[in-house]
């Protein structure tokens, strides 16, 4: 079984590739490493330095059975600053990879995201994801795609550190409180859907093992629970202020979760967030 993961060495790609791994499958990456790292390489995966939004054709990285399309420029309030770099990256390439496993009958499961709930013109970054989708469906009503898309929530845990300012606010918060520097929230009481990692690579996993079944919808990847951002820096044993209410960023999303409903049938988060964070501190320490 040969695999290929784009955006195969940043964060979720890194832990689902490490997973694949071992479970013996043949994985190749392509990452242009605008921020995947060199050093979340993992032994035994093939990894290719391209731009996928340069790529039309993929058979000369190799015959595939799955394509995981997890690149992309992520993130709402970045996407402000650059939306034409978001549109190419989010929008062109994945239409053309669409129109390339669809007339190469080779599987594709491509991460959508939960900012789809706020509304597809309230920002570049869910507008271009949303186009992904829809590049996604028309290929499967007219190319007979195979295909699924699960849309991913706030996803944290190990390898995330190529992020930076896009990273969970676990990491950035640990990161902080490390270098003795003062934690601000927003005020307000936002929250959010928060997924541990390994959660997002097991709903990729078995959406592919379960993939007759699965084909042509959308699912939702989350923990189904809408936590506090105070929760994830109380569990930390982490202090805060807050900022002023007039800094909260244009198009800030308040509230996300994932429903049960929406999740693939038959899978569910194995994650709370005192269980994933406790974990996810664990790793960091060791990594330290």
């Amino acid at each position: 079984m040969n695999i290929l993961v784009t955006g195969g060495a940043g964060f979720v790609g890194t832990n689902l590739i490490k997973k694949l791994l071992q479970q013996g499958y043949t994985v190749a990456s392509i990452d242009n490493y605008s921020t995947g790292l060199k050093s979340n390489h993992q032994q035994g995966c093939i990894y290719y330095e391209y731009d996928i939004r340069t790529i039309n054709d993929y058979s000369a990285f190799g015959k595939f059975d799955i394509v995981y399309h997890l690149a992309a420029i992520a993130r709402i309030q970045p996407s402000f600053d650059n939306p034409v770099e978001s549109f190419i990256s989010n929008s062109l390439a994945t239409f053309r990879l669409a129109h390339y496993c669809a007339i190469n009958n080779i599987p594709l499961i491509y991460a959508g995201t939960s900012s789809h709930h706020s509304g597809k013109f309230k920002n570049p970054y869910t507008f271009t994801k949303d186009i992904g989708e829809d590049a996604i469906t028309l290929f499967q009503e007219n190319y007979n795609l195979k295909s699924s898309i699960a849309r991913f929530y706030n996803v944290y845990g190990p390898y995330e550190n190529e992020k930076g300012k896009m990273a969970s606010v676990a990491y950035q918060m640990m990161l902080k409180n490390k270098n003795n520097e003062k934690i601000m929230l927003f005020p307000n009481k936002p929250t959010r859907d928060f997924v541990y990692v390994k959660d997002v690579v097991s709903a990729n996993i078995y959406a592919y093992e379960n993939y007759d079944k699965l084909k042509s919808f959308y699912y939702e990847v989350g923990s189904g629970e809408s936590r506090l951002f105070e929760d994830v820096l109380n569990i930390l044993e982490i202090p805060f202020s807050y900022h002023d209410e007039f800094e909260i960023p244009f198009g800030y999303q308040f509230y996300t979760k994932s429903e049960p409903l929406n999740w693939m049938d038959g899978w569910e988060p194995k994650y709370n967030l005192e269980k994933g964070l406790k974990e996810y501190k664990e790793w960091i320490n060791q990594k330290s």
